[in-house]
């Protein structure tokens, strides 16, 4: 299965971003609202300057306290974004993940930006996939 496949499963193609800016507490607000786990940090909405997840505002909350949501993004998000491409297989991009220790990857398409998947997306379409494999062999073993 390819990233491209899984992309198209997810209920919204949206690139959710933040501007570097803004404070930590701007993007818990912004992660709590909408329901997900990171959020792209980019000055332009083209240029992916960086990634910021909940795991970097806990680890953060953890270190030094609720002062911390007053910091700017940019001094806490990660800026060296590994990303991937829709022509990539989900067990590469599980591999990159699991390696990196990260659960959400920008996918790139030439030079552009055109999603996000994270670990739960690539997870849910290789069960899937496995699903419809075992089903295919068990209708072949049954003789249908």
């Amino acid at each position: 299965m390819l990233v491209q496949h899984i992309l198209t499963l997810k209920p919204t193609q949206t690139v959710q971003t933040i501007m570097p800016g803004l404070t930590l507490g701007d993007a818990a607000k912004l992660l709590a609202k909408l329901r997900i786990g990171a959020l792209i940090v980019t000055e332009d909405g083209q240029t992916i300057d960086g990634i910021l997840s909940e795991r970097d505002i806990v680890r953060e909350l953890g270190q030094r306290g609720p002062s911390c949501l007053e910091d700017r993004i940019r001094d806490v998000m990660t800026s060296e974004v590994i990303a991937c491409h829709p022509g990539d297989s989900a067990i590469s991009v599980l591999e990159k993940m699991t390696d990196g220790r990260f659960r959400h990857m920008p996918v790139i398409d030439e030079g552009k930006m055109v999603g996000v998947i994270s670990i739960g997306d690539v997870v849910k379409a290789r069960i899937g996939e496995v699903e419809q494999e075992n089903s295919a062999l068990a209708e072949m073993i049954a003789g249908h």
